[in-house]
This record gives C-alpha cells, sequence and structure tokens, in this order.
C-alpha cells in the first residue's frame, strides 16, 4: 500500500565509502518506490568514488540538500579523514536532529558518535574495527554483540552485510513486517532477523589479525 507522502532517504557519500554498506540498503529501500525516494548527497556535488573505485553521484551538496525523512551513513576506510571533517559531523548533527531515522552501517556510526548525536544512546559498528568507534565517545553505550542496534530514531549495523538486515529492519518498522518479506523475497535475500545474533562478535577488533 502506498504511503501518502513518500519518504525521502539521504544517501551520505565520501570519498572511499564501502560500496555494499550503501547499495546493499539502497537495494532494499528501492523496492519501495514510490513511497521511498531516494536522494545521494556529498559535501559537494558531482561523483563520489568508493572503495573500489566505483562512483555515485551526488545530485545535492550539504547547502542545496532537501529535508530528509531517513539518512543512510555507510562505513568504509574513508571514515578516517570524515572525523576530522566539521562540515560533515554539523551536516549529521543538523539532519540527524529532524529526521524519523538515521542508519548507519559499519564505522559510520564513528561518525555519529564523533559528531555527538549517538551520546546517552545504544549503538554498535564493525566488530574488526569497533575500536575506531568506542574511541570516538565514550558517552554512547557501545554494544559488542549485535547485527544491528536501535535506540530511539537512530539505528546502528554491524559491518557491511550487516546493514542489509538492518535496512529490511526499519521497513518491516515503518512499512510493515510483510512489505520487508517481500523486499527480502523480491531480492532473493535471505533476512536475519534477529539483532541479537551476531556471529561476527568473536572477531571483535580482530583486523589485524584477520587481514594481515
Amino acid at each position: 500500500m502506498s504511503e501518502s507522502k513518500p519518504r525521502t532517504l539521504g544517501a551520505i557519500l565520501y570519498p572511499q565509502f564501502e560500496l555494499l554498506d550503501l547499495y546493499g540498503p539502497l537495494e532494499m529501500f528501492g523496492c519501495l518506490e514510490p513511497d521511498v525516494e531516494i536522494i545521494p548527497v556529498a559535501e559537494k556535488t558531482g561523483p563520489v568514488a568508493s572503495t573500489p573505485g566505483i562512483e555515485t553521484v551526488a545530485k545535492f551538496d550539504f547547502d542545496s540538500c532537501p529535508p530528509l525523512d531517513m539518512l543512510l551513513l555507510p562505513g568504509g576506510i574513508g571514515t578516517l579523514p570524515q572525523l576530522a571533517n566539521e562540515p560533515m559531523l554539523e551536516f549529521l548533527r543538523k539532519r540527524t536532529a529532524a529526521a524519523e531515522v538515521t542508519m548507519s552501517v559499519c564505522s559510520g556510526s564513528a561518525l555519529l558518535a564523533r559528531a555527538g548525536v549517538l551520546d546517552g544512546r545504544r549503538a554498535t559498528s564493525n566488530k574488526l574495527y569497533f575500536q575506531l568507534a568506542t574511541s570516538q565517545s565514550d558517552a554512547v553505550d557501545w554494544v559488542t554483540e549485535a547485527r544491528w542496534v536501535e535506540d530511539g530514531p537512530f539505528v546502528t549495523s554491524s559491518g557491511v552485510s550487516a546493514g542489509t538486515d538492518m535496512s529490511l529492519a526499519v521497513i518491516a518498522k515503518l512499512y510493515g513486517r510483510e512489505r520487508a518479506q517481500k523486499v527480502a523475497v523480491m531480492t532473493e535475500y535471505e533476512w536475519a532477523e534477529d539483532s541479537a545474533r551476531d556471529p561476527f562478535a568473536k572477531y571483535l577488533n580482530q583486523a589485524g589479525q584477520i587481514l594481515g
């Protein structure tokens, strides 16, 4: 059933974002058209390269971005320079305050924590690089074992593929579980519906051992 007014989802871009962090969730939300309009946003308009180099075109910059009902913030190695990017942090402070839902994937929660918008809330992040997120704020209740965590208007997920499961959970909350299940079937995706089941928590902060 269509909503009378579509929700606007801002896909927040920055150089070297993780591709699946963004496009896994966008695939799910894209199945909700015309009830969701997806708007790519970055500090500057134009193409923004992901970690593997594939570019996404930002149609709006921070100043020209229209009102957003939902935000989607990916992680990736590009998170590191963004932690010191005040225009990004200020954009997040301003827009999350007005949004119905703010979602982060992977180290995107590190950016939200750095901006101060997760203070006093529960949140999670990529388990291999969990310390990156926790080092941004000790005012956040960091959950070490969770596929995703919902606290008020903020929903933060673990690494990369977890964002797709989180997105379906948000769709279920906003549009009903039946519709979320239909999206999962349409995309032939096996939805992990249990947010507390986190098979990757055992690798907490072990990026060096796993990747090196």
